[in-house]
């Protein structure tokens, strides 16, 4: 029975799996549906955590290679690395396992930051510098301990 809840009413699927696990009725459980969304809330957990990353080192890249932009544009910066910031460790703080994915995932997250900061860039406007492509660097330049520094703007001193 709940094989055919689950394609034909999720919310009430779950609510019953919730209700058979309650009851101690572990026979009932559609097992395979439940471990394929156990499976597929990690994996959006892990793509909401990168995403938080790539916008906060985007932020970071932009603050760095933009230092000349006016103080309106990199002020919506400061506030996004710092909600992105703590976005990230509030997952860290609620799973400590994404310790080690962070590490994992680095090097991707920057990947798709340069691109997106490079992106946004190139949307500057009235008489914004648009820097170029190779102002960007290849490797991230942040170390971990930087990302999660709340006093860590990348901007040169």
């Amino acid at each position: 029975m709940t094989n055919q809840l689950y394609d034909q009413d999720f919310n009430l699927w779950r609510e019953s799996i919730i209700d058979q696990i309650k009851q101690h009725r572990f026979n009932e459980i559609d097992w395979e549906h439940l471990i394929l969304e156990l499976e597929d809330m990690g994996k959006a957990e892990k793509r909401s955590f990168k995403s938080n990353l790539t916008i906060l080192i985007a932020h970071l890249l932009k603050l760095t290679v933009q230092a000349d932009a006016p103080e309106t544009m990199k002020g919506s910066w400061y506030s996004s690395v710092t909600e992105h910031r703590f976005r990230i460790k509030k997952d860290l703080e609620e799973n400590p396992s994404f310790k080690s994915y962070i590490n994992e995932i680095i090097s991707q997250a920057y990947t798709d930051a340069r691109k997106l900061a490079i992106k946004e860039s190139k949307n500057a406007k009235l008489g914004v510098r648009q820097p170029s492509e190779a102002e960007y660097p290849s490797d991230c330049p942040y170390l971990l301990e930087q990302l999660l520094d709340e006093d860590f703007y990348g901007e040169s001193d």
